[in-house]
């Protein structure tokens, strides 16, 4: 794509921010040219956030029963999934989903646990307990 090409359509999931991407200049060399996004990037944006936040609220559902621990609905909270958590707390992706089990959550060390808090960016007692004003 030319770097005059490049869309400025204000998509409203970049909340005014832009980002950069590569396109060519006018003597052919790729460069990095800022956007406000595009309308096809916004309905894609849309879908993928729609569907954390759907997941979100299903990890929300299985913790209250009892079937997940904290960390399946705090790790969608912060718009992530396994693979992000997997990669960002150094831990490998059956460990991460090992740790939704409530009964391993439970008994994860406290180094563990300072790991995903810190990765969350959340408080330790945060990730620990969900807050009963979360719907």
């Amino acid at each position: 794509m030319d770097s005059r090409d490049v869309p400025q359509d204000q998509i409203p999931v970049f909340a005014g921010h832009s980002k950069a991407v590569y396109a060519l200049d006018c003597s052919g060399e790729y460069t990095l040219v800022s956007t406000s996004g595009w309308e096809v990037e916004e309905i894609v944006t849309r879908q993928a956030l729609d569907e954390l936040a759907h997941m979100r609220q299903e990890a929300l559902a299985a913790h209250r029963a009892g079937q997940l621990s904290p960390l399946a609905y705090q790790m969608y909270d912060k718009k992530m999934d396994v693979a992000t958590l997997a990669r960002e707390s150094g831990f490998w992706q059956w460990r991460v989903r090992r740790h939704f089990r409530p009964e391993v959550f439970n008994k994860l060390s406290p180094k563990i646990l300072a790991v995903y808090a810190e990765v969350l960016g959340i408080p330790l007692a945060e990730l620990q307990q969900i807050d009963h004003a979360h719907d």
